[in-house]
């Protein structure tokens, strides 16, 4: 991460007649350079400042992508108005692991059209993970021909320069990678909250579950060093950041693939060392990978909250081994519920995919039976999505719809319930919050969520946000509580 005042300076000393630079981020530096002088020319054409939307699909991974889109175009001059039909420049950052989310983007894109032909200096991109797959960039290319910018996951960080590349030209650009085993970052960032950040720690995964489309579409696993990530951290903590999430497909993988192997729980033991840093979260974790160390890391941290998402999938082991997961349910239970005896106030959430071909009523019975061992505090239930081009998709036995979907309610029923029982029995009790906004719906009234990642509403104003209060929880209202400031 650069500081904005530091690029800025950069960017004045840059000769645009040069040839750009082939070391990155510098080239990047060279064509935000090169982006903002021709953003000015637009600027006085329009007489304002244009403007720009980006729409984020999909993970905390995409959404801190998202947040490098919206720092290279503040940094070469365009405003965020976060409308999209009323941007001059709207971007959709893509997600593509289940078929609704593709469905959503066409659907916003036929709207769009309408507004670009009143609008003719409103410019389209797409980019992320839907764009890495050759069906959609034919669609694109014969339905959507007014989409100005097609990127994937890969070249994000190309951004400024596929930017110049744009405002050059009229013609549909596309631009994507099959794969790269590059890194970079030192790129603006406009974070939501001034006090809480997402860090990418790894890119990519190796695990190749026979549902899931990643691995096609994000790459092969490649690490940050810790060296590059710990700098990253502390420029943030000078920031006012005092909560970070570290981010990858498969965190409990880290470091697998650098130089000077590292594991997962030493990079968070030297985290936990940068002063200022209150909090430490992360995701997500695939239980085939989840070591003994790092369960200890977790017990004796004071900054790591006590949270931990840890993807069940289902509870069957006959579908987990044709999901490809490289785990048991006996080894699943095992290992959830010797965490719950090292780490008693942990908040255990995962996630469940019901419907997957060839899932009978017994296995759905398999994994209810998982759910109220464990006793998730939630977990994130969805219908299997078939995703052309993963081995699941072309598997026999796909289920029928009206079966799936009461598989899921009975599923969903028993999460709802075992949930409820598991955060009520904090009720009555001070716990720290950190408060993240004023209430959306109750002006009078703040939201702050605690080191279990449950949400808290309590009375207070704008001047507690990005603190941490000691909260008493009155009452329980299923996922959430309210309360109030306890005495001191």
């Amino acid at each position: 991460m650069i500081k904005n005042d530091d690029l800025e300076l950069q960017m004045q000393r840059l000769d645009l007649t040069a040839t750009p630079p082939t070391e990155e981020p510098q080239r990047q530096y060279f064509y935000m350079a090169k982006a903002k002088k021709m953003v000015g020319e637009l600027t006085a054409r329009l007489g304002r400042k244009p403007t720009f939307c980006v729409t984020t699909f999909g993970c905390q991974m995409n959404a801190r992508d998202s947040e490098k889109l919206s720092g290279i175009l503040e940094q070469i001059g365009y405003v965020d108005n976060g409308t999209d039909e009323k941007s001059d420049f709207v971007i959709y950052n893509t997600c593509t692991v289940r078929d609704n989310a593709n469905q959503r983007v066409y659907g916003r894109l036929g709207a769009l059209s309408n507004y670009k032909k009143k609008n003719p200096d409103m410019r389209i991109a797409l980019c992320g993970c839907m764009m890495q797959e050759q069906s959609v960039i034919d669609k694109l290319k014969k339905s959507y021909r007014f989409v100005d910018l097609i990127f994937g996951t890969h070249n994000i960080f190309k951004f400024a320069e596929l930017v110049c590349d744009m405002l050059e030209n009229d013609d549909m650009i596309v631009d994507i990678w099959e794969g790269t085993d590059q890194i970079v970052e030192d790129l603006p960032i406009v974070r939501k909250y001034p006090f809480k950040s997402g860090i990418n720690i790894m890119f990519g995964c190796n695990n190749f579950c026979s549902y899931c489309i990643v691995p096609y579409v994000r790459g092969r696993e490649r690490s940050r060093t810790p060296e590059d990530i710990i700098r990253e951290i502390e420029m943030l903590v000078e920031d006012g950041v005092i909560e970070i999430m570290l981010l990858g497909q498969n965190v409990n993988s880290y470091g697998k693939t650098l130089e000077n192997s590292i594991s997962f729980a030493e990079l968070l033991q030297r985290i936990e060392k940068i002063e200022g840093l209150e909090r430490i979260r992360f995701m997500t974790s695939h239980p085939k990978d989840l070591s003994d160390e790092l369960i200890q890391v977790m017990r004796d941290s004071k900054k790591i909250c006590r949270h931990l998402h840890l993807p069940l999938q289902s509870g069957s082991t006959r579908i987990l081994e044709r999901m490809n997961r490289r785990y048991t349910k006996e080894q699943y239970v095992e290992l959830a519920l010797k965490i719950r005896r090292e780490i008693p106030d942990i908040s255990l959430t995962t996630d469940i995919i019901v419907g997957f071909p060839g899932e009978t009523d017994e296995d759905v019975d398999d994994t209810i039976d998982v759910i109220r061992t464990v006793g998730y505090d939630n977990a994130f239930t969805f219908i299997y999505s078939k995703r052309t081009g993963t081995p699941a998709a072309a598997m026999e036995n796909q289920v029928p719809e009206d079966v799936v979907k009461r598989n899921f309610n009975r599923v969903l029923a028993t999460v709802q319930e075992v949930s409820k029982n598991r955060t009520i029995v904090f009720t009555g009790q001070d716990v720290e919050v950190l408060v993240e906004e004023v209430n959306e719906h109750d002006e009078s009234l703040v939201t702050g969520r605690m080191s279990n990642n449950t949400m808290v509403h309590f009375k207070g104003n704008e001047e507690l946000i990005g603190t941490i209060q000691t909260v008493h929880l009155d009452e329980c209202h299923g996922f959430y509580y309210t309360g109030h400031i306890a005495e001191k």
